[in-house]
């Protein structure tokens, strides 16, 4: 059996406020039968905004990674702005419904020097590189072209505002995570 791909990332948590309005859209989009990120019922699953993806980020591939990131990040309690919804894809047989953020000049510097305390790591995702990365939060994958009108008509409008106030890093092959900040 092929060995499946994993992907291990550093993520932005949202505040209690912003984690409750992205899992009530989640629970709006599993309630019209559509396909929803609340379909995983992995303790672990938690609205996020990904800031770096690699094929592995743990300590042992990246020694020093915690530490470096979590004095990066400093204490994390950044306000976000939602952009509204964006489409990736389509891609791996659908697109993804994803809450764009706005890049603000200091979710920028956060994403830059979070990227920094990493750097180089090997095989990094391309779009979580500085100027190529769109932050977001992922609402639903696999939708078909007609499944993103019925998702679109029962999405709420875009919580506001949503704070980021905390950082982890998931490790996809262990299916765990460790809070940083």
């Amino acid at each position: 059996m092929p060995r499946r791909w994993t992907v291990h990332s550093l993520e932005l948590l949202l505040d209690e406020a912003g984690d409750a309005a992205v899992r009530a859209d989640w629970d709006r989009l599993t309630a019209a039968g559509l396909p929803s990120s609340g379909r995983h019922g992995s303790p672990s699953n938690a609205p996020h905004i990904t800031l770096v993806a690699a094929p592995s980020l743990a300590p042992e591939a990246v020694p020093g990674v915690d530490d470096r990131v979590a004095a990066a990040a400093g204490f994390v309690d950044l306000p976000l702005v939602s952009a509204g919804v964006l489409l990736f894809g389509p891609r791996r047989g659908g697109y993804v419904l994803v809450r764009q953020l706005v890049t603000t000049p200091e979710l920028l510097e956060l994403h830059r020097r979070v990227c920094t305390a990493v750097h180089p790591v090997p095989g990094q995702v391309r779009t979580s590189v500085p100027g190529a990365w769109t932050p977001h939060v992922t609402l639903a994958r696999r939708l078909s072209p007609a499944q993103v009108a019925e998702a679109l008509a029962v999405l709420a409008p875009p919580p506001e505002p949503l704070r980021a106030v905390g950082l982890r890093r998931w490790d996809s092959d262990a299916r765990t995570t460790v809070r940083l900040a």
